[in-house]
C-alpha cells in the first residue's frame, strides 16, 4: 500500500466536492477546480474525507495511487488557501513592472521581456520581488519556473532571477596569472 495513498484527504467545511464519473470538481472560497481521475484508481467521496484506493498491485497502479491522492490534496488546499511563490531579482538594473495585463522584465538583455501570465494566476511586483499566486499549485510553480528561466542565477556574480530563499553556491572566478 502506498504510504501517501492510504491516508484519506480531509474535506474542510468550506469546500464542496462533486464527483461525476472520472471528473472530480472541488469548489472552495478561493475558486473552483476540476480534476480528471485516472480510470485505474478508485476515489470515494465521503462527508468529511476522500479515500483513494487501487484495484490491484500492478506497477502502474501503485505509482498512480499516491500521485492521485496528492493531486486531490493539492486541489483542496488550493481552493481553501491558495498557493504563492516569490521570485527575487538580483543584478544591477534588473527590474520588473506590472503593466495592465502583462509583466515587463528588464533583465540585462538589449530588450525588455513581456510575459503574459495564464488565466487564474495573479502577479504582484513589490520592489525587486515578484509574487505569483493562484489556486493551482502546478500552474503557479510552472509560471514561476518560466519567469526564472528568462535569466537563471549564474554562479559567479549571483545575478539573475531566483526563488525567495533559494541558495546559490558561488564559484570562485579565474585566478590571476603570476
Amino acid at each position: 500500500m502506498s504510504r501517501v495513498g492510504k491516508n484519506p484527504v480531509s474535506i474542510p467545511e468550506t469546500v464542496k466536492i462533486h464527483k461525476d464519473g472520472l471528473s472530480l470538481t472541488v469548489e472552495g472560497p478561493k475558486g473552483k477546480m476540476t480534476y480528471t481521475i485516472h480510470p485505474n484508481i478508485n476515489v470515494e467521496v465521503g462527508t468529511s474525507e476522500i479515500t483513494v484506493t487501487r484495484p490491484d498491485e500492478t506497477r502502474t497502479n501503485r505509482a498512480l495511487h499516491g500521485t492521485v491522492r496528492s493531486n486531490i490534496q493539492n486541489i483542496v488546499t488550493g481552493v481553501v488557501e491558495g498557493y504563492e511563490k516569490k521570485l527575487e531579482l538580483h543584478g544591477v538594473g534588473y527590474r520588473a513592472e506590472w503593466k495592465d495585463t502583462f509583466l515587463l522584465l528588464n533583465l540585462g538583455y538589449s530588450h525588455a521581456i513581456a510575459f503574459v501570465p495564464p488565466e487564474g494566476i495573479a502577479v504582484k511586483v513589490e520592489g525587486n520581488v515578484i509574487s505569483i499566486s493562484g489556486i493551482d499549485k502546478q500552474l503557479v510553480g510552472q509560471v514561476a519556473a518560466k519567469i526564472r528561466s528568462f535569466r537563471k542565477p549564474e554562479p559567479y556574480k549571483l545575478k539573475g532571477v531566483r526563488y525567495q530563499g533559494e541558495y546559490i553556491r558561488q564559484k570562485a572566478g579565474k585566478t590571476a596569472a603570476k
